[in-house]
């Protein structure tokens, strides 16, 4: 885990330097496009061993959403269509990279949640965070259309909560009992590539 801490610091520097001009036209565009809100949009989530920490990305909706609401499909009307692209890209997290840097994230690891959200854990789910909640992971990648498939059901929140939440919490306990610094890259380059992989049995 040493190393992980050394590559994700080293590798966040190196990327915010080489992504800067990058972080300037999208800055720009929001500030164009959408003028009447803030660049960034910062959420406070749980962290390591249950810390808080202030996440931030680029902001893709027409107006501040919710502050303790992580199934976004509930507020996807509000998605700007600058937005839609940038989520597409995945551009709106490029911020998170200065999570990663001050030892906040982690490339790969469990998605932060929400307090409301990190609060259902019990037991042995809570060894999730001793986990520095990552950009991607195993989880991230496996409902890397989390969005669609939430728009195919009646009640998104209800099917989150019954359904993806658990599934990811059992991926994610796998991860952490089955740590492989090669799956962290492998699963970096599945999501830079938009590829799939052979995870725990399954395709993801």
């Amino acid at each position: 885990m040493f190393f992980k801490w050394i590559f994700d610091r080293v590798v966040a520097f190196i990327g915010m330097v080489c992504l800067l001009p990058v972080y300037l036209i999208v800055a720009c565009l929001i500030k164009i496009k959408m003028p009447e809100g803030k660049i960034l949009f910062r959420q406070k989530r749980v962290g390591k061993d249950g810390k808080m920490f202030t996440m931030c990305k680029f902001r893709t909706m027409s107006s501040e959403p919710q502050k303790d609401v992580s199934v976004s499909a509930v507020e996807k009307n509000r998605i700007t269509p600058l937005g839609h692209k940038l989520r597409k890209y995945k551009l709106d997290e490029l911020p998170e990279l200065w999570n990663v840097f001050i030892g906040q994230m982690s490339f790969v690891g469990p998605r932060p949640d929400v307090p409301g959200y990190a609060d259902l854990l019990e037991g042995a789910d809570r060894d999730i965070l001793k986990l520095r909640p990552g950009i991607t992971g195993p989880a991230s990648l496996k409902y890397r259309s989390e969005e669609e498939l939430l728009e195919t059901v009646d009640d998104p929140i209800e099917y989150n909560n019954k359904v993806i939440y658990p599934d990811k919490i059992r991926i994610n306990l796998y991860y952490y009992r089955n740590y492989s610094f090669l799956k962290d890259i492998q699963m970096i380059l599945c999501t830079v590539l938009g590829t799939k992989m052979k995870y725990n049995g399954e395709m993801i």
